[in-house]
């Protein structure tokens, strides 16, 4: 894969060396140390059979702490891929960043020991009988539940969209897969060498990793002013929203450089349609108008829900504002289900405020394996989730902001070396080389 590696200074004495060297190991200092060991507390027997259903970052987590906090019980995993990719590193594969092979690992690999693997998807949660359902007919009883399925990319909203047509030409997505990914900066390496009309979209839909989308336009203009091509390209974001990231202060923050930069911002515009062979795309505003869009590159981002198992049940919520997409109706304190109090979700699937990142589940994962272990012992779930998320949100290569907030869209920045909305090397490198292994820890139950 082509790759654009961040220029560094070539002499060990240069002032700006030693700088990243000092940054580096402060923050390789912070990944360890946020990777170490929980102290190990007593365990508590029982015999309760626990399902998690989602073999992603969320369950296998959870699997892992629960492992390590109950002595006795019967851990059954239900998911058929076998393949686990570490989703945060898409952006930097569809950016030429990295190569395809840092995002994949084995499922098998992360898992607890005596963990009962059911290789298959769930169709069907019937939580009144306290079962499952999968998708050729097995039923699965539990005494408690976690739900981890993740969100459901609903390409069918995009009329004439196919997914499998990524990497043609200019149509691009980050969020369906690794090969996707790499399809991406395929067609973005090309792009770049000769410029023209860049599209990138927004649904107005709640996203796992909403900074994606604001990452690849950033990306994309650098990858241009690299390649000498931007003078000849247009860059415009399409958001379906009146914004284009939640958080206010984060919101204005891009805008501003946006405009700086020269990206222009189509605002209220969702995409409704795309002609690929034509190469445009069709936008509709919230009156019905509608507009068509000549493009050289496209970037889509599918509108997303609660994958059908979840929405279609009396796990989800009925109404208010989490109800459209068929979310997980879960305290968004405890993440305990509201309705049925041996259920607990975690990760993208539950309806809550915020919080579909990796980072939410490195925070909130452990909190969930307490709660379930409290439900045993006939404690009531005492800790709090406060929503955290966390964007590193790359501006350029070799730059980027780490954004934290909370439910209440709060800035919650957690490296006092940080300034949350100015760009630099350190959030970068947060990106680029440390937060895997954090990742990789939080996999493993280690924090």
């Amino acid at each position: 894969m082509a790759k654009n590696p961040t220029p560094t200074p070539t002499c060990a004495s240069t002032p700006a060396l030693r700088r990243r060297q000092w940054l580096l190991g402060s923050a390789g200092a912070a990944v360890l140390a946020s990777a170490a060991p929980a102290a190990q507390a007593a365990k508590t027997k029982t015999q309760a059979h626990i399902v998690i259903l989602g073999g992603g970052l969320g369950g296998i987590a959870v699997a892992n702490r629960l492992h390590t906090l109950l002595d006795g019980a019967k851990i059954t995993l239900i998911d058929r891929k076998e393949e686990h990719n570490y989703q945060p590193g898409y952006t930097l594969v569809a950016t030429g960043v990295w190569p395809v092979s840092k995002v994949r690992d084995r499922n098998a690999d992360f898992h607890p020991p005596q963990l009962n693997w059911i290789k298959d998807m769930v169709s069907e949660l019937d939580p009144a009988s306290n079962a499952v359902v999968t998708s050729s007919g097995q039923r699965v009883k539990y005494d408690y539940l976690v739900v981890a399925m993740g969100t459901h990319q609903d390409w069918s909203l995009i009329e004439g969209m196919d997914v499998n047509a990524i990497g043609q030409k200019g149509l691009t997505s980050v969020y369906p897969s690794p090969e996707a990914a790499q399809a991406t900066w395929a067609s973005m390496d090309a792009f770049r060498l000769k410029g023209g009309n860049a599209v990138l979209t927004l649904p107005a839909t709640p996203l796992k990793c909403a900074g994606a989308p604001l990452k690849m336009t950033f990306m994309l203009r650098d990858r241009l002013a690299q390649s000498g091509t931007l003078g000849q390209s247009k860059v415009t974001f399409y958001s379906a929203l009146g914004n284009v990231f939640g958080v206010k202060v984060v919101n204005d923050n891009v805008l501003a450089r946006w405009k700086d930069l020269g990206i222009a911002v189509e605002a209220t515009q969702k995409l409704q349609g795309i002609d690929i062979g034509a190469q445009r795309a069709r936008f509709v505003s919230p009156e019905g108008a509608s507009t068509e869009v000549p493009y050289d590159f496209i970037h889509v981002v599918p509108p997303m829900r609660a994958p059908d198992a979840v929405k279609n049940s009396d796990l989800a919520w009925k109404d208010g504002p989490f109800a459209a997409g068929g979310w997980l109706e879960v305290d968004k304190d405890t993440l305990q289900h509201r309705r049925y109090p041996n259920v607990f979700g975690v990760g993208d699937v539950n309806g809550t405020p915020r919080g579909k990142t990796a980072a939410t589940v490195k925070k909130s994962a452990p909190i969930v394996a307490e709660h379930v272990v409290d439900v045993i012992a006939g404690r009531t779930p005492g800790q709090k989730f406060d929503g955290y998320t966390s964007c590193p949100l790359i501006v350029k290569e070799g730059s980027a902001m780490l954004i934290e907030f909370d439910y209440a869209g709060n800035l919650t920045p957690s490296l006092p070396m940080i300034e949350p909305l100015q760009a630099g090397y350190f959030a970068w490198l947060m990106k680029y080389r440390l937060l895997k292994p954090a990742y990789m820890a939080t996999l493993k139950g280690r924090v």
